[in-house]
């Protein structure tokens, strides 16, 4: 297959077109599917809310000429079982755990809750040799639990529009016209989108109403770190802190506390890109995606001696 060198550190435009699959058992017995492209270092890619490894395709491909890129369709996601009893950060870490074992692996890199998943695994787990995050969302002002709340109450009673819309309202996702539109009218023009999506389909990507209940364990990871931004003082291996200059204000305050508290950390801002930028660009799903830049940057932190 022809390829296109981008860089000198031997990215391609069109690294692979192709992926295998495979599993791994986590200490609890769920089994945890991923895609694997490429050869070379093994680097985990880790994926945040609303995301499953096809999120990850392009920027799969753009590094899979350097590396062997492993990511793993999160519990209760894609190929993996579902998320079981007892969800919390450490069973995250324990599905990466064994995913890190199996593949020898000792690179990942995570976006937003999967860049919190990804801290606190390099702090328990010595496999892990270097760390790239994609602003992990800490709430410097304080999780905003009222409306992780409100979210609840809305898929219990199975209104996944509202849930939804809660949710990026929640996280500062959705576009400005989220705060002055009433909400009712969001609900409505929301579930429009979900049923042409489910007329349509949704091709590769997981559909809305099948990633709406998957914020639960994006929430509940929010919620058990946030207090914990200060015990990353001890985190020793080398980070490299990414985010965009599009990217709501608390993203990079955040950033900006854990660039104070961590004792090797690089970062880096990509201007005009934003939260979503590491994600395959998309002209319907994602139009902001612009996987290329941060693949850039990944292979010159994971290749520097």
């Amino acid at each position: 297959m022809n390829t296109k060198i981008i860089d000198k550190n031997g990215l391609t435009e069109n690294a692979c077109e192709s992926y295998s699959t495979g599993f791994v058992t986590s200490k609890d017995g769920t089994s945890i599917g991923y895609r694997q492209f490429g050869h070379g270092p093994g680097l985990v890619l880790v994926q945040g809310a609303m995301g499953t490894a096809h999120h990850y395709q392009q920027l799969s491909e753009l590094l899979a000429d350097a590396f062997a890129i492993y990511v793993p369709d999160r519990r209760g996601r894609g190929l993996s079982d579902p998320t079981g009893d007892g969800y919390g950060v450490q069973k995250e870490v324990e599905d990466l755990d064994a995913l890190l074992a199996k593949t020898g692996a000792r690179y990942v890199f995570g976006l937003s809750s999967g860049a919190l998943i990804s801290l606190q695994a390099a702090m328990a787990l010595p496999a892990i040799h270097k760390l790239a995050i994609y602003e992990p969302p800490f709430f410097m002002d304080g999780v905003p639990t009222h409306l992780l709340s409100r979210y609840e109450s809305e898929m219990a009673e199975e209104n996944i529009p509202g849930a939804l819309i809660t949710a990026m309202q929640a996280t500062q996702m959705g576009p400005k016209i989220f705060n002055i539109v009433p909400h009712w009218l969001l609900e409505f023009l929301v579930n429009a989108a979900i049923n042409n999506e489910n007329k349509n389909g949704s091709g590769d990507y997981p559909s809305m109403t099948e990633l709406a209940p998957t914020l639960r364990n994006d929430f509940q990871v929010v919620a058990e770190m946030n207090g914990k931004l200060a015990s990353f003082k001890d985190l020793h291996t080398e980070v490299l802190l990414l985010g965009g200059s599009r990217s709501p204000a608390f993203l990079k305050s955040a950033l900006d506390a854990l660039e104070q508290i961590l004792p090797h950390a690089k970062r880096i801002e990509f201007p005009q890109l934003g939260h979503s930028a590491a994600w395959n660009y998309d002209k319907q799903r994602n139009p902001t995606g612009n996987p290329k830049p941060v693949a850039q940057e990944l292979c010159r932190f994971f290749v520097e001696p």
